[in-house]
């Protein structure tokens, strides 16, 4: 099967959400939250995360991850992640009591697209409605964007051996995975440019995550990208609220008098949805 189809398969099988005026989404991908050891590269920045998911709950947005949340290939008990990121998971509950949390799977979490505990979804698609007679139809397909590479996707259980017995005792040496699409310039290139025609072809703006390299999209790429939890300094996402798209940073910055505090920070936009919808794809 091609990344065309895998990713046209996904779409096909999506669920839809309204996407009007006074909809507040934000979009969160590749947290990849691990065990709390040396390569849990989720933690440097999980009081920033957790800066953030106070403020979109707070401020009443619906929470969506992208995939990538929880490190399974790293690691293989999500008990001992949730023990770990106790608090995180807390706040994702909260959300979730509300209507206001929807997961997706990707690579590094796909033995969660069957769980029944908490079932993640493949796919997701937000439409925009309610934006008057003149408004154009427009949709914005969510998903991870592992289906365009074949050992993220057709061939995970392969990829996911030797990420667990191979690469992680080496990453721990200082030695990274070339075979990651986030890490390797090549194939991060040739999964977005993948993405990014499918997305064309299909008349549709998409939302990945996965190469963890963020984007704001627009009429002629078509392909948008939430960035990841896992940056150096700082974590990105996407932000839809009064009728626009945003993206964010949020970092840990210093005021006058030295004092430390978490910034949240627009990296690009606000794009008003509508100004898409301008020009058909």
């Amino acid at each position: 099967m091609s990344a065309n189809s895998r990713i046209t398969n996904a779409y096909e099988n999506a669920f839809c959400l309204p996407l009007n005026p006074s909809s507040k989404y934000v979009l969160f991908s590749d947290c990849h939250r691990g065990t709390g050891r040396s390569n849990d590269n989720f933690l440097k920045n999980e009081y920033l995360y957790l800066a953030a998911l106070k403020y979109y709950f707070s401020h009443g947005f619906t929470y969506i991850e992208l995939g990538d949340g929880d490190e399974l290939w790293e690691n293989r008990s999500l008990t001992a992640i949730r023990e770990i990121h106790g608090n995180v998971f807390w706040l994702l509950s909260m959300f979730a009591s509300e209507g206001r949390l929807y997961q997706l799977y990707g690579n590094h979490d796909h033995v969660l697209k069957g769980s029944s505990e908490m079932p993640h979804l493949e796919g997701l698609i937000l439409k925009v409605c309610d934006f008057g007679t003149q408004a154009p139809c427009l949709e914005f397909y969510l998903t991870h964007g592992h289906q365009a590479d074949i050992l993220n996707s057709t061939l995970w259980r392969l990829s996911r051996f030797l990420v667990r017995y191979l690469w992680k005792p080496l990453e721990q040496m200082g030695v990274l995975d070339p075979t990651s699409a986030a890490r390797n310039y090549k194939r991060r290139s040739q999964s977005e440019k993948r993405l990014s025609h499918w997305a064309i072809h299909h008349n549709c703006y998409l939302i990945t995550g996965h190469t963890h390299r963020p984007a704001l999209g627009n009429n002629t790429t078509h392909y948008f990208n939430t960035g990841s939890c896992v940056h150096p300094r700082c974590i990105t996402c996407l932000e839809i609220e009064n009728g626009a798209i945003t993206l964010v940073k949020w970092s840990m910055e210093t005021r006058p008098d030295n004092s430390l505090y978490v910034a949240r920070t627009p990296l690009a936009g606000p794009l008003p949805l509508l100004e898409l919808g301008s020009t058909p794809p």
